[in-house]
């Protein structure tokens, strides 16, 4: 089981989240490969919209990966994206600023947006429920926390 964070803008992250997919890296499907079934996967979303220059700064989404199919569609002519799909818990968006000193995948506090440069990344267990205590109510974090000591 590994844990993962996914980079895209907070409206790319409601599309997934409705649909119940994850499309990382503008659609790429090497990220998606490393992925498995059992996986989680928190959103960070640094604009609301892609093309917003006013930081947004916050886990958006939380999810578990449903199976090991990665699968290709038509968004628009001529953009065929991978995703690959996912159940996306109820959640609260959470700011990262307050999160920055505890979480361990970032080493450099004064530079903290490099480790999302690449849009995926793997995170610790520990990293991942630390954010996951800030989006989700006690009985889902209980549920995710079953999951993982299964």
């Amino acid at each position: 089981m590994k844990f993962w964070i996914g980079v895209a803008s907070q409206e790319h992250v409601k599309i997934g989240e409705a649909g119940g997919f994850c499309q990382l890296c503008h659609g790429k499907s090497a990220p998606l490969k490393r992925m498995k079934k059992g996986d989680f996967i928190i959103y960070y979303s640094s604009k609301r919209q892609m093309t917003d220059k006013i930081p947004y700064q916050k886990f958006t989404a939380i999810g578990e990966i449903i199976d090991d199919v990665v699968y290709q569609v038509e968004m628009f002519e001529g953009f065929f994206p991978y995703r690959k799909n996912v159940h996306f818990f109820d959640s609260r968006e959470c700011p990262i600023f307050p999160l920055i000193q505890d979480l361990s995948f970032i080493q450099n506090k004064k530079q903290w947006g490099y480790p999302f440069k690449y849009g995926h990344l793997e995170i610790s267990k520990e990293d991942f429920l630390l954010i996951a205590n800030n989006m989700v109510d006690d009985s889902t974090l209980n549920q995710i926390k079953d999951e993982i000591c299964k």
